[in-house]
């Protein structure tokens, strides 16, 4: 069966290859699934780093971005959130390291519902901190509402066809 790791500012990348010598021994196509979630702030720092581990150890994995995870903050009305412009970030800074390092991002992990819901700030909607009560409808982590993913499909794809992939 397939197997998602988590990949955070925590994990060192010895103690990645560690993982994938118990998990995928005989690093078998497709087993294993990278799922990388640092924050905005953080990506730059850390994922070149676990990118270039696998690269010198020969490593067959597929590389998953998880923007939402990492920047989940709370707002100054003591509400859980996720701004949709460190969301975005994320998501080009990880397609540009993998671009740069010679590595290609296979897939991206969002959260997200079809309903109208003011769980993430910002995108065309232009929710601000004030409007998440309005329709905040999550008992977990906040998602991006239907208008706000749709317009992230649209910048991923861009961002993909900006940068040759």
């Amino acid at each position: 069966n397939p197997i998602g790791i988590k990949c955070g500012p925590s994990l060192d990348p010895d103690e990645l290859i560690e993982l994938l010598d118990i998990l995928n021994p005989n690093d078998d196509a497709g087993r294993i699934t990278l799922i990388t979630r640092f924050g905005h702030d953080k990506v730059e720092t850390y994922l070149p780093k676990l990118i270039r581990k696998i690269q010198a150890e020969g490593r067959t994995v597929v590389w998953s971005c998880d923007p939402m995870h990492g920047n989940t903050i709370k707002s100054s009305n003591g509400i859980k959130t996720r701004p949709f412009d460190r969301i975005i970030d994320e998501v080009k800074q990880n397609t540009k390291i993998h671009k740069s390092e010679g590595s290609r991002a296979g897939g991206i992990h969002l959260e997200m519902t079809g309903q109208n819901v003011t769980e993430c700030t910002g995108g065309l909607d232009d929710i601000s901190e004030a409007d998440l009560t309005d329709r905040y409808r999550t008992h977990c982590d906040p998602r991006l509402n239907a208008n706000q993913a749709i317009e992230l499909a649209f910048l991923i794809a861009d961002e993909l066809k900006q940068n040759g992939h």
